[in-house]
């Protein structure tokens, strides 16, 4: 189903130029509810304030490939609301050619307020408080917070923007449209993955800013949750952990290629027109949970994941989950990869 997860795309930058970034931007990234350590993989927990940055939507199509290849870089973003400007369209040298050039004015703390929840989620708070009022115990598995809408604007809560300039895979790994992303990685083979690709895994700011944008939207597409745009809400399986192991061993294994065929609600790469980022970064929400590095942190806990996945989660820009550490491979986790980039003396938000 995939190919050998180490393979090589074209050489690009080194990533030692993000090491003297990495203090500066971890120190004011961190919003108290967008790092979830305790939350489930089937159900993450509650997250109302969060981070990030988005532009126009017009450069969303504008960014998108014509043909069904990643064999051309779309260009940046179109600046939005923001006192620094973002980067113009890239030139070619800029970003390797399955690589997207995303460049602007970065909000490391931003506030999302959600005014509106699923009902399943609104019913279940209720039940909470009714329970809480009349001092009974209150033990109901936690229904998903999922948000329907958020208010717009969000709105930056740093005193400053912070530019930054990097480039994205246009697709999940292996990278490549109408494929299905790879699944069941560790964080250590999507870490080793992507340096022998000559390319990192994104950090958690990056992958902030490349969903969002400018704009801030809490959705790559806007502030409205919209389940026919990216592949998510799809009805969740309970998996068996105990029969599961990393893909490689998985595929040499015929009880866990029959269960991860069960648990398995994947869509090709770039399938979804409508799930892509105002910098043409397909994907960023939904489809498979996507491992990120945390800069600052030690391993094995320089693991996180962002972006949700295909069942009933959060599946929004900023949360992450920070439960799993370097070695957990679970049945809906992906990777993407990042490079510096070319073309100017900015470096990514590390």
């Amino acid at each position: 189903m995939h190919r050998q997860i180490g393979q090589r795309s074209r050489a690009y930058r080194s990533v030692a130029a993000h090491a003297a970034l990495a203090a500066a931007l971890v120190a004011g990234a961190a919003c108290r509810d967008e790092r979830d350590p305790g939350a489930a993989e089937a159900y993450p927990g509650p997250t109302t304030a969060v981070t990030g940055a988005s532009a126009a939507e017009a450069a969303a199509s504008a960014n998108a490939p014509s043909a069904p290849s990643a064999g051309s870089s779309a260009p940046a973003a179109a600046p939005g609301s923001s006192a620094v400007p973002a980067g113009s369209a890239a030139p070619a040298s800029d970003c390797p050619a399955d690589m997207v050039l995303v460049a602007g004015a970065y909000c490391p703390e931003a506030e999302q307020k959600c005014v509106a929840h699923t009902r399943d989620y609104e019913q279940q708070e209720r039940r909470r408080e009714q329970a809480k009022a009349a001092g009974r115990t209150f033990d109901e598995r936690p229904a998903p917070e999922r948000c329907v809408r958020f208010a717009e604007p969000s709105r930056c809560l740093s005193r400053e923007r912070r530019p930054v300039r990097f480039c994205m895979d246009r697709y999940e790994w292996p990278n490549r449209q109408g494929e299905l992303p790879a699944l069941l990685r560790t964080w250590t083979e999507a870490h080793r993955a992507c340096a022998d690709a000559h390319k990192r895994l994104c950090t958690a700011d990056e992958f902030n800013f490349a969903c969002e944008g400018e704009d801030l939207r809490p959705y790559s597409y806007g502030y409205t949750r919209d389940d026919t745009r990216c592949n998510v809400d799809k009805p969740y399986v309970q998996p068996n952990q105990q029969i599961l192991v990393p893909y490689d061993l998985c595929q040499e294994r015929a009880r866990c290629r029959a269960h991860l065929a069960e648990l398995d609600q994947r869509e090709p790469a770039g399938s979804r027109p409508g799930c892509v980022s105002p910098f043409g970064v397909f994907d960023l929400n939904g489809n498979v949970n996507e491992w990120v590095e945390r800069p600052g942190e030690t391993a094995p806990r320089r693991s996180g994941l962002k972006g949700g996945w295909w069942g009933p989660a959060r599946s929004r820009c900023r949360p992450m989950v920070t439960a799993h550490d370097e070695n957990y491979a679970g049945y809906e986790v992906g990777f993407r990869c990042c490079a510096d980039a070319g073309g100017g003396s900015d470096a990514g938000t590390r």
